[in-house]
């Protein structure tokens, strides 16, 4: 496959953070599912997103969830990820856990739990000072079940003020991020519901302060890249959780229930210049591998990531300008079309050769052995970080 220098280039520098909590024991609402070899504690995590790294070249960070990465020294915890080969990423708060937070956190109307809720958020900054993290990722799962429990207009003013305590204790180099989610676990309000709440609340902020886009928390059918063109023609697309859904919240394997979708998002990335790193957008993946094992699955969703950025990278847009401005609305349809058609395997293979790597992650890891060290030292793991 001839291919022009630039899209080579692109596709070895592309950075793809992991999720630590994606290697730790997890499941459904019924039971955890216990598999070999899983992630016991922050630093096992740290190991596992290194073997991502270590077979696709482009996994160069693993974000945190804290309190389930709690440790007692956060910057020696960054610096066993630098001696891993890979850097810490998104500090992630968790206000959503502890029964306090049954009526929400920022948002409660209790003001004792919003201290609590802002104190977390608070120590979730030194977290990311600690670490070196440059992301203060914020998801929220504050909202209502029924008309009437709480004021619609109030809880905004309660999450507009905790941000911007956040926000003003925020040191320079640290962006905000502001995830959203349609439904669950509020089913009549979420405070954040959509794309919409989180920008207005960024606006208010700063500059710092940007909109982060999970691609399962919408509404069947709803156009992401719709959102994502809007968001980065405002100048607030922050990053993106990526996963797959066929229904609500899935957190399945990225591409896996819809490749075109994923490639639709990364060809409004590409169009707009936005893949370089410089560009200020976090790539990252949130997903929870229930089923299948944890090190492949993340493997697999970095390859699907990969291969829609390849294919949006290939899309003639010399000729897909003429076609819009020609009004050819075959024409423009089709130039996308033979784009995804690509089968960019074999230019994959190729770029992974380039760096020294096996053309083939997930084969090159099974034959590894690492799955079979891990599940002999860590045995079934625990359920850790849910606090069961």
């Amino acid at each position: 496959m001839s291919t022009a220098p630039g899209v080579v280039t692109a596709l070895k520098e592309q950075w793809i953070e992991t999720p630590s909590w994606a290697y730790g024991m997890s499941g459904t609402r019924f039971r955890f599912f216990p598999q070999p070899g899983v992630a016991r504690n922050a630093y096992e995590k740290i190991q596992d997103a290194a073997q991502v790294n270590r077979f696709t070249g482009v996994a160069r960070s693993v974000a945190l969830h804290i309190p389930w990465d709690r440790v007692d020294d956060y910057a020696k915890l960054a610096s066993y990820a630098l001696d891993c080969g890979v850097q810490i990423g998104a500090i992630n708060p968790n206000v959503f856990q502890e029964p306090e937070y049954r009526l929400g956190s920022v948002c409660n109307p209790d003001p004792a739990v919003r201290r609590k809720a802002l104190g977390h958020l608070l120590a979730c900054i030194e977290v990311a000072e600690a670490t070196n993290s440059g992301v203060l990722s914020l998801w929220f799962a504050d909202g209502t079940n029924y008309p009437g429990q709480d004021d619609i207009r109030a809880r905004q003013d309660r999450l507009a003020e905790a941000l911007a305590q956040v926000y003003a204790s925020m040191p320079p180099h640290l962006r905000l991020l502001l995830e959203y989610k349609l439904f669950e676990p509020s089913f009549y309000t979420m405070d954040v519901p959509d794309w919409g709440t989180s920008l207005v609340h960024c606006l208010a902020l700063g500059d710092r302060a940007a909109v982060l886009v999970d691609t399962g928390h919408h509404a069947p059918g709803t156009n992401i890249e719709f959102i994502v063109a809007s968001l980065i023609r405002a100048g607030r697309l922050g990053g993106f959780h990526f996963n797959s859904r066929f229904y609500a919240d899935d957190d399945l394997m990225a591409g896996s229930a819809d490749p075109y979708q994923l490639f639709r998002i990364m060809n409004e990335i590409v169009g707009a210049d936005a893949l370089r790193n410089d560009a200020g957008i976090a790539f990252m993946l949130d997903q929870c591998h229930n089923i299948e094992p944890k090190i492949p699955a993340e493997i697999r969703s970095i390859m699907q990531v990969q291969e829609a950025t390849a294919k949006a990278l290939l899309v003639d847009r010399a000729a897909l300008r003429a076609a819009q401005l020609e009004g050819d609305v075959l024409g423009a349809n089709l130039v996308l079309l033979d784009a995804y058609n690509t089968d960019v395997r074999p230019l994959l293979a190729d770029v992974r050769s380039g760096m020294n790597l096996d053309p083939d992650p997930l084969a090159a890891y099974a034959r590894s052995g690492h799955a079979e060290r891990i599940a002999a030292e860590r045995g079934d793991g625990t359920t850790g970080g849910w606090g069961l």
